[in-house]
């Protein structure tokens, strides 16, 4: 059962009982609402905090990430590392084939991995994420499920599981002769599943240098100290789907994730990323729609001493929306229902969504703000009737 609730930004009148509508603040001297504009075919702009997306274009389009596949590598051995199936120090032999096609051999960057050497798995992490290396890339995966192709079904896998539904990984490089897909979208949710889930191993992404072999390498992160407070992830690029990047800033306690795609160079993927980065800060404001306890809806309840419980959330409901005064947001409530006595306080019921123009851009779980007893005999009996008779609105 849905209940829908449409607001403008510009109206003072509300449309529903227990909804008032909202207006965002507009920009100081600005009578328009701006919004971020971007020539990057795909971009993607969330904020996780508020899980807020922020800007989306062409979110959910396949493109083929290259060495941005080494995040989702990462993410993958961090897993591991925290299910307690790899350790840190676990060694890891240097293959002659991961010595040949990643390694100085290759001529691709790599950190420079002595063939038939054992390196400690933190090592190879450092290699990976500071060198971009590709034979630290395929001696983990090696190390792991014994070869790149069996490594990749696990990473593929794991974003699934981590709700990645449109990326395919075909191996832990990113090399194109066996392409991998991911999305936009997609990446956002790999770099707050890394920033959540494994904090003290995002950090690696910062280090800003790592010396191997007796060979010392900066951060070959493209974006790292180009992007003010950028602490993260990466980039890649591929003869046919161009440049990609995936960043995280954090401002003043403030964290936001882009990813942009299909861009012509280095140099359009910087400033493209810098500009949908200061749209966070400069397009938008955070506004509290509901107090966490406050009534948002009331679900029909089948059965029970009262017909309606109050829905409610948990916590403050704080969406970033754009500043200005023209752009239309709609909420709505959406709940499966009607909910069968007895209903206890605090059961998840349903969700509350805010939704723009470029689909929902926040969502959160209601719960029951109170609980509901079965009813007697009568209330049962007038429940069924009105379910027979008329089915139930909601």
């Amino acid at each position: 059962m849905h209940l829908a609730i449409s607001k403008r930004f510009a109206s003072i009148a509300a449309l529903f009982a227990g909804i008032i509508l909202f207006a965002a603040a507009p920009t100081s001297g600005s009578h328009a609402a701006e919004t971020i504009v971007t020539k990057a075919p795909m971009a993607f702009l969330y904020e996780p905090a508020t899980e807020t997306i922020l800007f989306a274009k062409e979110p959910d389009k396949a493109f083929a990430p290259g060495s941005l596949a080494k995040v989702m590598t990462a993410a993958t051995v961090f897993q591991l590392l925290k299910d307690g199936e790899l350790t840190r120090e676990q060694l890891c032999k240097v293959s002659e084939h991961a010595w040949w096609k990643g390694g100085a051999p290759s001529r691709r960057s790599t950190m420079f991995a002595a063939i038939k050497s054992e390196i400690a798995v933190e090592d190879l992490l450092k290699g990976l994420l500071v060198h971009n290396a590709n034979d630290a890339a395929i001696v983990l995966a090696e190390c792991v499920d014994g070869s790149e192709e069996a490594f990749a079904v696990r990473m593929s896998e794991l974003a699934q599981s981590i709700g990645m539904t449109n990326s395919v990984f075909a191996n832990p490089t990113g090399y194109e002769d066996k392409p991998s897909k991911t999305t936009v979208h997609d990446q956002a949710k790999l770099a707050e599943f890394v920033i959540e889930n494994h904090p003290e191993l995002y950090e690696l992404f910062s280090i800003p240098e790592f010396t191997w072999n007796k060979i010392f390498q900066r951060n070959k992160n493209p974006l790292l100290g180009e992007i003010r407070n950028l602490d993260g992830l990466g980039g890649g690029n591929t003869s046919e789907d161009g440049y990609s990047g995936l960043g995280s800033v954090d401002r003043n306690g403030r964290r936001v994730i882009a990813a942009v795609a299909g861009l012509t160079s280095d140099k359009h993927r910087l400033q493209t990323l810098k500009e949908v980065f200061s749209g966070a800060w400069e397009y938008f404001t955070v506004q509290t729609i509901y107090s966490a306890g406050d009534v948002i809806a009331d679900g029909r309840v089948y059965g029970g001493a009262e017909s309606t419980v109050p829905l409610v959330s948990n916590k403050d409901v704080d969406v970033l929306l754009a500043r200005g005064d023209t752009l239309e947001y709609r909420i709505r409530v959406v709940y499966q229902g009607p909910l069968k006595a007895p209903v206890a306080e605090g059961t998840v019921a349903g969700e509350i969504r805010v939704i723009g123009k470029t689909g929902i851009v926040y969502r959160a779980p209601l719960v029951t703000g109170g609980s509901v007893p079965e009813g007697d005999l009568i209330d049962r009996a007038v429940d069924g009737v009105q379910e027979l008779l008329f089915g139930w609105i909601g």
